[in-house]
């Protein structure tokens, strides 16, 4: 099957490049956004991908992002291509299985909830959020800000996506939540626009989709996760699930984060951002908590079991992620896929240029 040709010379400059392809999938993904007429794969060869593979993985991103602000020369009509989402479903649904494969069935979403509210640790006896303000340097801080920008500079727009599917106390606690991450009416104060003055205070280019190429599978694998439930109606307990999950374990993790950007110098932008979510968050997770899952489950119990597999799935997720870090980091390399560049030189207290 062929995809539509979809080169237009005339998209906005907010709309990223297209990646660099890393293996099969994604390159025929991106060869059919270039309008090479590129054959797309069938589903026997996503059958047998790597379901938690960079190639993979890349493909599913590439593809979801249509739906977000596409890319530089892609036609805006390709976001409906039939060959594409064909091969978009086919890739779902070996992340799906993938998933369901590796969680245990069942579970019970009051010991879920409650398991969120356990402090993460690794192997190592540490999480990232705990390297990062004990031990952590600023070049750590800023390959973590790199990674997370695949989600933060389009931070709750794939959350947004449940709430013409919920209804009553859940639909009107989620949009309570998410007015407070689009900045309460005030442009200034949109989270994803928060996270790009903090790449800008990292010296990182806070340009939407600029370290693509620099994300790793895992990274690419926790965003990919809320896309696709986002997208489907028929996931939207494991939406709120995910909802949950992150909303619940935010405050924690941004208090060790803020306490990182202050040891390591970060300025004020970068500082500002996980302090909005340690004072925003600590209130969502009551909402959330009450409202948001409560209110789902009493329209609809039967969804409980997608709830806990949104959770849960959430923090597989998140563990493989954040142990690739730590490995990264305990050998001495570095977590990102291509280095990102130095920081600038500022001047230090003195007038003396020094290297943040």
């Amino acid at each position: 099957m062929t995809a539509t040709p979809g080169t237009r010379p005339d998209t906005p400059a907010p709309s990223p490049p297209l990646p660099e392809p890393r293996g099969a999938l994604s390159a025929a993904v991106v060869g059919a956004l270039r309008g090479t007429h590129a054959v797309l794969p069938p589903a026997r060869e996503t059958e047998r991908a790597d379901a938690y593979g960079e190639d993979l993985h890349l493909a599913l991103y590439t593809l979801y992002e249509l739906h977000y602000r596409g890319f530089a020369c892609v036609d805006d009509r390709v976001e409906w291509d039939p060959g594409l989402l064909r091969l978009r479903g086919d890739l779902e649904r070996r992340f799906l299985a993938a998933l369901r494969a590796d969680l245990p069935p069942g579970g019970d979403v009051a010991e879920a909830m409650a398991a969120l509210l356990v402090e993460p640790v690794m192997d190592d006896g540490n999480s990232v959020s705990h390297f990062l303000q004990d031990e952590g340097q600023l070049g750590h801080l800023r390959e973590y800000a790199a990674l997370r920008s695949l989600y933060h500079l389009k931070e709750a727009d794939p959350h947004a996506w449940v709430i013409p599917r919920l209804r009553g106390r859940a639909k009107a606690a989620m949009v309570a939540v998410e007015y407070d991450e689009f900045g309460a009416g005030r442009a200034e104060d949109v989270h994803a626009r928060l996270f790009a003055e903090l790449m800008t205070d990292l010296g990182l280019d806070p340009a939407y989709g600029r370290y693509l190429d620099a994300g790793t599978a895992e990274a690419l694998a926790t965003v990919n996760l809320m896309s696709l439930l986002g997208l489907h109606r028929s996931l939207r307990g494991a939406l709120v699930g995910h909802f949950a999950a992150v909303e619940v374990t935010s405050s924690p993790g941004s208090r060790r984060l803020a306490r990182a950007m202050r040891r390591t110098g970060a300025g004020p932008a970068a500082r500002r951002f996980y302090d909005e979510h340690v004072e925003a968050d600590a209130v969502h997770e009551q909402v959330v908590r009450h409202d948001v899952v409560g209110g789902l489950l009493a329209d609809e119990p039967r969804l409980a079991p997608d709830v806990v597999f949104g959770i849960e799935a959430t923090g597989l997720l998140e563990d493989r992620f954040g142990r690739s870090l730590l490995a990264a980091w305990r050998a001495g390399r570095t977590a990102p896929r291509r280095p990102l560049g130095p920081p600038p030189v500022r001047p230090g207290p003195e007038g003396r240029s020094r290297d943040r």
